[in-house]
């Protein structure tokens, strides 16, 4: 199906140029208690956090919406998804770009660390990080990524 591979890669491409403009790298892992990772609809999962969602993909296969909410950090991305392989994929393409992403069944959360790391103590989840955001290196270092500059 033509139509859902553009419309995944679409959003991944989207959430992914969205990403580069909100990453930044933040080092403060306080090892709270995460919660059972939240289900729903992506205005469902908008609320658990207290966000107006921005919407900017409403299509069958994926839905997409940008937050912003001061309490966790600022900025981020939210998207559910209509399959657990249509997540799948967006997170494959997505994750190639580098950054922080909060997963859980059917959704993701896409977000600078510090951001990732607040949500996760509403919406519970797995933290992942992408493939190419810190040249390889898993850590905290604080400084901006050249990648990362427009």
């Amino acid at each position: 199906m033509r139509t859902t591979r553009k419309a995944l890669a679409a959003g991944a491409v989207s959430a992914a140029v969205g990403l580069l403009v909100l990453t930044g790298c933040g080092s403060d892992d306080e090892g709270e208690k995460v919660p059972e990772t939240a289900t729903g609809s992506l205005e469902h999962l908008a609320d658990e956090v207290g966000c107006s969602p921005n919407m900017q993909t409403d299509a069958d296969e994926i839905r997409q919406a940008v937050c912003q909410k001061s309490d966790v950090g600022g900025k981020f991305i939210l998207a559910t998804f209509a399959t657990d392989r249509g997540q799948r994929e967006w997170l494959d393409g997505a994750k190639d770009y580098g950054g922080f992403y909060l997963v859980g069944r059917k959704w993701v959360a896409v977000a600078e660390q510090k951001t990732v790391r607040a949500l996760r103590g509403t919406l519970g989840g797995d933290m992942e990080i992408g493939t190419d955001h810190s040249g390889g290196h898993s850590g905290g270092s604080g400084s901006a990524h050249p990648g990362h500059s427009g």
